[in-house]
């Protein structure tokens, strides 16, 4: 009996020797996307860089959680040019102005936040940009390649979208020029005659922001656009068609001075038009130009930070 026992003990333990050993089970870090790669380090090169969640994992992973790695080769790559599409919108930033003996150039230079905009490296940088356009007249084409390299490391430092967005030249010997609310709107006006008419006139075209410089400038397309937009509204105001043509056509004879410079009323003597103040003043206007930050940019912040890791992770699946 006890040697039939024996025998049954050893098929037993010959058996589970065969048998394949469970695995014990340990639980995985749920923050790691990889060896070295975190969702932490991801978030890390995104801010330095402004690129989107997966070009940020597949830099990390390709130097194994190296950041400073992954930013020389993304630099390198040409990853961080591209980057700024998927950034979020640089509307902020700086408008520049320089002027030399031959008239003046503006050059807005656009970054995300009103924090950046005052940043020492970023008006560094801007200034540079606004040098070289004085001195060599480049197209904005021709600018944004010269200081591209510039750019991306900037975006790398900062951790913002940084776009020279706008050049713009007026040429005349005498050139006034204003820059407002620290950097936001900036005016040169060529002209001749008193310096501080012109001064003043800058300030004019800063406030009331004229679209053309004489009345007589205005194109008739544009006239005639604005009646058509007119005699609709006071269509819909109950006004029979015949009657808000009348009506319209009154407005229009005031409207094309309304929106060129000479036409308007000074800001600093509201009852008489600029063009009757530069005559008192034997002074002229021959050209103007004002830029403000972000005018015309769309700003849309995208995706936060959560919903490009949810999305992250149903790619994953």
């Amino acid at each position: 009996m006890k040697f039939t026992a024996t025998i049954l003990l050893l098929a037993a333990a010959t058996s589970n020797a065969f048998m394949p050993q469970a695995t014990p089970f340990m639980r995985t870090n749920t923050v790691a996307l990889n060896a070295e790669v975190t969702v932490a380090s991801i978030k890390e090169l995104r801010g330095l860089t402004g690129a989107g969640m997966m070009d940020c994992k597949k830099a990390l992973i390709e130097t194994e959680g190296d950041v400073e790695a992954a930013i020389e080769n993304m630099r390198t790559s040409g990853q961080l040019k591209a980057a700024k599409k998927a950034a979020k919108v640089a509307a902020e930033g700086q408008i520049i102005i320089k002027s030399d003996d031959d008239g003046a150039v503006l050059v807005e230079v656009n970054c995300q936040t009103d924090f950046v905009a005052k940043d020492g490296s970023f008006l560094a940088f801007a200034g540079k940009v606004a040098d070289f356009a004085i001195a060599d007249k480049p197209t904005i084409e021709e600018l944004k390649e010269k200081f591209e390299e510039d750019r991306v490391a900037l975006v790398a430092k900062i951790g913002e979208n940084i776009e020279v967005r706008r050049v713009q030249y007026v040429e005349g010997e005498q050139c006034s020029t204003y820059i407002h609310n620290g950097g936001k709107i900036g005016v040169v006006v060529a002209g001749s005659g008193d310096d501080q008419v012109l001064k003043n006139m800058c300030m004019h075209v800063c406030a009331s922001a004229p679209q053309f410089l004489s009345p007589s400038d205005v194109a008739d397309e544009v006239i005639e656009k604005e009646r058509k937009i007119q005699i609709e509204v006071a269509m819909n105001e109950g006004k029979p068609e015949d009657i808000a043509e009348k009506m319209v056509a009154g407005r229009m004879r005031k409207f094309a001075g309304e929106i060129a410079l000479k036409g308007q009323p000074f800001v600093m003597e509201p009852k008489k038009s600029v063009e009757e103040v530069l005559k008192e003043k034997k002074s002229d206007i021959t050209s103007f130009i004002r830029l403000e930050v972000g005018e015309g940019i769309v700003k849309d912040d995208g995706p936060s930070f959560a919903e490009e890791v949810a999305a992250m992770a149903g790619g994953n699946k």
